[in-house]
C-alpha cells in the first residue's frame, strides 16, 4: 500500500501549486521497489555482479557520476500517476512491463559509466564515440537493421550511448531469442558483442563505485506546474500539416447532411480510442498524436464538416488517416526528433 499523504486529495488546480520537494516521496514502500528487486534478480541469473541503486527525480536517467538509475518521481504515487496521465496523456514506465523496459536500458548506462566501456576500441567500432556531442534532436531510419528496437521511437538511433543501452536491454532477454529475432540483421554483431563483454566484465569489480543520488526529489524546487509546462512544450512539437481534402474524403461538407453529427464531435467521441491505436502502432507518444487530432478538429470545425454515413466506416477511414500521417511524418527528412 503506497504511503498517505494529505496532497493527495487535492484537486489539480491545487496540486499543480506544490513544488516537487515537498511532496516528500521516497521509493520505499512502492511497487517501485519489487520492480528493482526483479531487475537484480535479472542481473544475478546473468551473472552480473553490478546492483544498481536508484532514486527518485525528475526522469528517468543514469548519470556517469553514479552508476543508479533516477526514476521520475510521479510513478511513487497512484495520484500523481493520473496527474502525468491527464497532462502527458503517456505515462512512461507507468506499467510493470514498461518500468522494466526502461530499468533494462538504464542498467546499459549504468553498465557503461561503471567499467568505462565506451574507451573499448571494438565498443567505439560497433557503437561510435561517446563523446559525440548529444543531439538536441535525431533523425531515425525505421527500416535500419543496424540497431536494436527496444524503446519506442527507434531510440537506439538517437547517440552511441543510447545504441549501447538499447542492446544490453535486449540482449538481458533469452539469448536464443535475440538470436532468432535479429537473425541476419547488422545489430546482431552488437548483440553479440554485449554478450562477450558481459562475459568478461560481468563479474568484474567496477571503476565506479558511487553510490550518490543525481538531482534527487530533495532538490527539485520547482512546482509540478511548471514541470508540466516544460513537459508538455517538449512533447507537442508542430505536427504535419493537415490537409483539407483528406478530411473531406471521410467526411461530408454537403448540405444534405447538414443535420448529421458534426465531424468535430465525432472526433472528439473516438479520438482516444484512435489515438491509442495509433500510437500503439507507430510508436508515436499520445501527446504528440493528441496536438495532431486536435489541429484535424479544428480544420473539421472549420470547414463545417460533419460525420454522414456508417460511423465503423469512419472510424476505420481516420485511423488509416492518422496513421498514414503519422507514418508519413517518421519518414520525412524534415523532420526531428526529440532526443530525451
Amino acid at each position: 500500500m503506497p504511503r498517505r499523504f494529505a496532497w493527495a486529495a487535492l484537486p489539480d488546480e491545487k496540486l499543480l501549486k506544490l513544488r516537487v520537494k515537498d511532496l516528500k516521496l521516497t521509493l520505499e514502500g512502492t511497487w517501485l521497489e519489487e520492480c528493482l528487486d526483479d531487475l537484480h534478480k535479472e542481473l544475478a541469473r546473468r551473472g552480473i555482479r553490478i546492483r544498481p541503486h536508484a532514486w527518485l527525480s525528475d526522469e528517468w536517467f543514469s548519470s556517469e557520476a553514479s552508476p543508479g538509475i533516477a526514476i521520475p518521481f510521479y510513478l511513487a504515487h497512484p495520484r500523481l500517476m493520473r496527474l502525468e496521465r491527464k497532462k502527458i496523456i503517456d505515462v512512461e514506465g507507468g506499467s510493470r512491463a514498461e518500468c522494466m523496459a526502461i530499468l533494462r536500458h538504464e542498467t546499459g548506462h549504468v553498465m557503461q559509466h561503471a567499467y568505462q566501456l565506451q574507451r573499448r576500441r571494438q565498443w567505439q567500432k560497433l557503437f561510435g564515440k561517446s563523446s559525440e556531442t548529444y543531439p538536441d534532436y535525431y533523425r531515425p531510419n525505421p527500416g535500419s537493421r543496424s540497431y536494436v528496437q527496444h524503446l519506442r521511437l527507434w531510440y537506439a538511433q538517437s547517440h552511441p550511448d543510447e545504441d549501447f543501452a538499447e542492446t544490453f536491454a535486449v540482449w538481458m532477454g533469452p539469448r536464443a531469442k535475440w538470436r532468432k529475432r535479429y537473425a541476419g540483421w547488422g545489430a546482431l554483431k552488437k548483440l553479440e558483442y554485449v554478450d562477450e563483454l558481459m562475459e568478461e566484465v560481468g563479474d568484474a569489480k567496477p571503476r565506479l563505485v558511487s553510490r550518490a543520488f543525481v538531482d534527487p526529489i530533495s532538490t527539485l524546487k520547482f512546482t509540478l506546474g511548471e514541470y508540466y509546462e516544460q513537459k508538455q512544450a517538449r512533447y507537442m512539437t508542430r505536427p504535419p500539416t493537415v490537409h483539407d481534402r483528406d478530411l473531406k474524403r471521410i467526411f461530408s461538407d454537403s448540405p444534405r447532411h447538414r443535420h448529421a453529427k458534426k465531424a468535430s464531435t465525432f472526433l472528439r467521441e473516438n479520438g482516444p480510442e484512435i489515438r491509442r491505436m495509433v500510437a500503439k502502432w507507430t510508436g508515436q507518444y499520445q501527446l504528440t498524436l493528441d496536438a495532431l487530432l486536435d489541429e484535424m478538429i479544428a480544420r473539421c470545425r472549420a470547414l463545417k464538416l460533419r460525420a454522414a454515413g456508417s460511423e465503423r466506416r469512419m472510424m476505420v477511414d481516420f485511423t488509416v488517416l492518422l496513421t498514414a500521417k503519422t507514418v508519413q511524418s517518421l519518414y520525412s527528412p524534415s523532420r526531428r526528433w526529440f532526443a530525451l
